[in-house]
């Protein structure tokens, strides 16, 4: 098997503005370890560092650069919860596990933050809030249902009306939206950077341009092999999210990578900045087809949405993005739009994050739907713990078995037309 070429960084603003990288040379030789991690994500570095802190053997296998995919090419929210409301996920999972994970996933933010604070990592971040925001009345009356959910269940979650939405966003375009003061964002790149660093310094051994070309048995354990060596392993954690191969059968066919775009101008005026998300929250709206923004410490406008379901590299790929922020803030017509990037995330079927154990001493984890950021960061510690402990170490995440989707050489076209579906929709308000 030929390994995948080494590929620059997507031509994102993250690209232009990144703290340096800490090297992460390929491997050159063999290696024997207690864990080998494949893909170096905020998941596959995460843990690496969680592990590591413990004592643990641990190496980092990414076919690029720590940081590559969608790990640091995302739209820098750091969001909490998960995509289903917490009354959906009890009925889904009952009460004790339903329970676990909502109290994990709606932490997962003070968790992140906590990380970057203990570790000193440069990168942008804020605890400004999270605005999950609507525009017509059914994504209105979800978001109340939401809203209420939450605060029964103790949650530091404010309703927002159109008229503090229109104080809080510069834009009258919503009519209602949750404030979730635990939310915020960051620079992406920089944080996997800075995780990368962490996790060396803790001990882990981080080897980019090193792709996992094959994964096979070797006695209790495992053997991966590389373009110039091999990995044997106790243990395995496969983390490679939107751009998961065939390493293991079927798990390529039980995710669809999507591309998200993001387009970022150049920094605006404090004049014009000061009208546009005052209070720095970040936003994203309650819709069929997402759209999500916020403004950088830079201020700098990144918007962020579905794309073409294909690499991009300018801002005339996501038009549609620059003619939607000058609806919502007509000040900024005639600024520079100076970055248009995208990268491939993992989208499950359930929406729920799958992390499975398909063998012994061999765990999964994919499928962030979205909020990856805070979402795989925490799942480091999850992660750990399951690799540490083995079954008898309970996580807050159901492990499931892997089910393969059918027609899924087709996922280009799927996704395509439920991203035009899925505009008409939002349009019609239904």
């Amino acid at each position: 098997m030929n390994a995948p070429a080494t590929l620059p960084l997507p031509p994102s603003l993250y690209a232009d503005t990144a703290v340096a990288p800490t090297p992460a040379p390929p491997l050159d030789g063999d290696k024997n370890v207690s864990v080998a991690i494949i893909g170096g994500g905020f998941t596959g570095l995460s843990t690496a560092l969680h592990l590591t802190e413990q004592g643990v053997d641990t190496v980092v296998l990414e076919a690029q650069q720590p940081g590559w995919g969608a790990s640091g090419n995302n739209g820098g929210q750091v969001n909490p919860g998960l995509k289903h409301d917490p009354d959906q996920i009890e009925a889904d999972f009952g009460t004790e596990l339903g329970g676990r994970m909502i109290a994990f996933s709606y932490g997962t933010t003070n968790y992140t933050f906590d990380l970057i604070r203990r570790y000193q990592i440069p990168c942008e971040a804020r605890q400004n809030g999270t605005l999950r925001a609507a525009y017509n009345e059914a994504s209105a009356a979800g978001i109340e249902n939401t809203a209420k959910q939450c605060i029964r269940r103790g949650m530091p979650i404010k309703l927002l009306n159109r008229e503090q939405m229109r104080e809080i966003t510069g834009t009258d375009r919503y009519l209602c939206a949750m404030l979730d003061n635990r939310g915020g964002d960051l620079h992406p790149l920089s944080y996997a950077r800075g995780l990368a660093r962490a996790a060396i310094a803790a001990g882990a051994a981080v080897h980019g341009e090193t792709a996992a070309l094959s994964l096979s048995r070797a006695g209790a354990g495992w053997r991966i092999e590389t373009p110039r060596g091999t990995v044997r392993a106790e243990k395995v954690l496969l983390a490679t999210n939107g751009f998961t191969g065939d390493l293991w059968p079927g798990l390529r066919r039980s995710i669809v990578p999507v591309f998200s775009s993001i387009a970022a101008t150049a920094p605006l005026s404090e004049e014009v900045a000061r009208t546009i998300m005052p209070t720095r929250s970040v936003l994203y709206e309650s819709g069929h087809i997402t759209v999500y923004y916020r403004i950088d410490q830079h201020n700098r406008l990144l918007m962020g949405g579905r794309g073409p379901m294909r690499w991009i590299n300018k801002p005339a790929d996501v038009a549609y993005l620059m003619r939607y922020a000058e609806r919502l803030w007509p000040q900024i017509k005639g600024v520079s739009w100076t970055h248009g990037w995208n990268s491939r995330l993992a989208i499950t079927p359930d929406h729920y994050p799958h992390v499975h154990e398909p063998a012994e001493n061999l765990l999964i984890s994919l499928g962030c739907n979205g909020r990856g950021v805070a979402l795989s960061t925490a799942m480091g510690a999850q992660l750990a713990r399951r690799l540490i402990g083995g079954k008898n170490a309970e996580i807050d995440m159901p492990i499931t078995g892997i089910k393969p989707m059918a027609l899924h050489a087709f996922w280009p076209i799927g996704v395509t037309a439920a991203v035009v579906a899925g505009r008409v929709r939002d349009r019609l308000g239904t």
